[in-house]
């Protein structure tokens, strides 16, 4: 068997530890695998945190090179989408910290809606209410902030968060704790 048919409909089915193992013996289909199955989620956490698509894709490519050098040193004890999370986060971290002035987060931006209903006036209020949000994200500190994002916006669980963060589960649950604490606080003229 070919080291090509991991770029097969069939070898996309691989589990992600195989495709980490293959690709840290040299398969480049099997890392372009893994890349093209994380890039989206990577990229909508990366924008979060960076605030603007081109920093984020920045941030991603960033990651994704640096995952490639190193995958010989992956632990396979880890999962492999954890483990480009944790990298990412510190790419777009050390993206934050090189800049001057910090800019406001926003989400990712929604797809238009073909709903009758939605009118200007919804409209404005809607982005009214998602600038706000962005603002009070950017109040938030850095750990408070990669916390909520990789957990109400990611979806991670508590462990996963604790394994990108490289803190204890304790120490994500406090931070959330607080992080939506000064959340509700700052959006409550929105509800």
């Amino acid at each position: 068997m070919s080291e090509r048919t991991v770029a097969s409909p069939l070898g996309r089915d691989l589990p992600d530890g195989l495709l980490a193992v293959r690709a840290a013996e040299g398969d480049e289909d099997s890392f372009a695998v893994l890349v093209q199955r994380h890039s989206r989620p990577l990229l909508a956490l990366a924008c979060c945190l960076l605030g603007n698509a081109q920093d984020a894709e920045e941030a991603v490519q960033d990651a994704f090179v640096s995952a490639w050098r190193r995958l010989p040193e992956y632990r396979h004890g880890a999962e492999f989408r954890t483990w480009m999370y944790r990298i990412t986060v510190n790419r777009c971290l050390n993206t934050r910290r090189r800049r001057l002035p910090p800019l406001p987060l926003d989400a990712v931006a929604e797809p238009a809606t073909g709903d009758e209903r939605s009118s200007p006036a919804r409209a404005a209020e809607h982005d009214a209410a998602r600038a706000a949000l962005a603002c009070a994200l950017g109040e938030l500190d850095a750990a408070q902030r990669v916390c909520w994002i990789l957990r109400e916006l990611q979806g991670l669980s508590y462990k996963e968060i604790a394994h990108v963060t490289r803190t204890s589960e304790q120490t994500v649950r406090g931070r959330l704790f607080r992080a939506r604490r000064s959340l509700k606080e700052a959006m409550a003229p929105w509800r």
